[in-house]
């Protein structure tokens, strides 16, 4: 009886034995065909602004932007290609250049008729060509009509040396400004500049006591 039964299970075994080594070990998935199409979504650039374009391939050397303006005015914002400052320079160059000639001429003219009014020489009289029509300077009004042509002089000369003053301050400003802006030229502004107001403590010290105020702040 003993052995009949394990005779049942040994058939039992070798029956089911041939299923099991049929069934996958592993998970196979099939190779797509070849004519299947696979979408890669590509990624999309945006052309970069002009002016990132310029930045990116242009940077000005301070040094230089110095340089080419101590030559001659403006040529420093031409390097820095910063173009529409050359009216502001050339206008500012040429309204110090009128204001020099116009008082240049005066001082001149009212130099010399003060020279000649004072040197007692009757063959020099170009002061007259300031005195009204119809007018004869008397003795007693010499020493006023002297005083006059006195303070015109000087009052002409004062603001020619100012003009002088003012072209070579403008000669400098336009310098510093080439260098500045070739300086600042790849300076990063941030839109987001915000100012926040916002109440504050201010802690007491031995001098003042404690306060209570408002604080400015910016961010940028």
């Amino acid at each position: 009886m003993r052995s009949c039964v394990i005779s049942i299970l040994v058939l039992i075994c070798a029956f089911f034995q041939p299923v099991r080594a049929q069934e996958p070990d592993s998970l196979v998935l099939d190779p797509l065909p070849a004519d299947t199409i696979r979408f890669v979504p590509e990624t999309v650039t945006r052309p970069l602004a002009m002016d990132t374009l310029l930045k990116s391939s242009f940077s000005p050397n301070p040094t230089k932007a110095v340089i080419y303006s101590a030559i001659f005015p403006g040529l420093g914002q031409i390097y820095n290609r910063k173009y529409w400052k050359l009216p502001i320079v050339y206008g500012g160059f040429m309204g110090c250049a009128y204001a020099i000639s116009f008082n240049s001429r005066f001082y001149k003219d009212y130099s010399n008729a003060y020279l000649d009014f004072t040197d007692s020489d009757p063959n020099t009289q170009s002061y007259n060509d300031f005195v009204p029509y119809g007018y004869v300077i008397s003795s007693s009004d010499s020493a006023w009509f002297a005083g006059v042509l006195k303070r015109k002089k000087d009052f002409y000369r004062r603001n020619r040396d100012l003009s002088y003053i003012i072209t070579v301050g403008l000669y400098v400003i336009c310098m510093i400004d080439a260098y500045v802006d070739a300086q600042l030229f790849d300076f990063d502004i941030s839109p987001d500049l915000s100012l926040r107001v916002e109440p504050a403590i201010f802690e007491r010290t031995r001098y003042n006591r404690r306060s209570f105020g408002i604080q400015c702040s910016f961010s940028f």
